[in-house]
């Protein structure tokens, strides 16, 4: 049986989980290109105070790694998932680790709670999210729907 006859029709929740997601990680790829083009002018403008600015300034380098694998592997899983390329998997995957190491950084490494306030509890629904998706994509490929 050749990949075309096993592959499984496409759901229709997959186009919309597909196009929210799209959706929802554009936008952090949208804050991701701001807050490190427009630095404190956009953070400013999006109502962070001085303890918040402070706190992305002196975020150490190595942050930089997770933060970019988070946001660049969500929009790549999404984009997969829309192409129903198994790879979305993968790629979610690096989203959740990238954002997995960003929760341990803010609750745990840097003072993110006290800088950040109510705010930095965001980061818990970004990896509930990310979680999901790495589920959905998961489901979704060993039910053949993704090639």
């Amino acid at each position: 049986m050749t990949d075309i006859a096993r592959r499984a029709a496409t759901p229709w929740h997959l186009w919309l989980v597909g196009l929210l997601s799209l959706a929802w990680n554009g936008y952090g790829a949208f804050d991701y290109i701001q807050t490190n083009t427009r630095g404190e002018a956009y953070m400013r403008a999006s109502g962070f105070g001085d303890a918040a600015v402070a706190y992305f300034f002196a975020m150490p380098t190595w942050m930089y790694v997770p933060w970019t694998m988070g946001v660049w592997g969500a929009v790549l899983g999404s984009l997969l998932l829309l192409a129903r390329s198994r790879w979305a998997v993968h790629a979610f995957a690096i989203s959740l680790i990238g954002a997995f190491v960003s929760v341990i950084y803010t609750y745990f490494i840097g003072n993110g709670l006290q800088a950040l306030g109510p705010i930095a509890h965001m980061q818990l629904a970004i990896l509930a999210i990310a979680a999901l998706l790495l589920w959905y994509a998961s489901a979704m490929a060993k039910k053949a729907v993704l090639r």
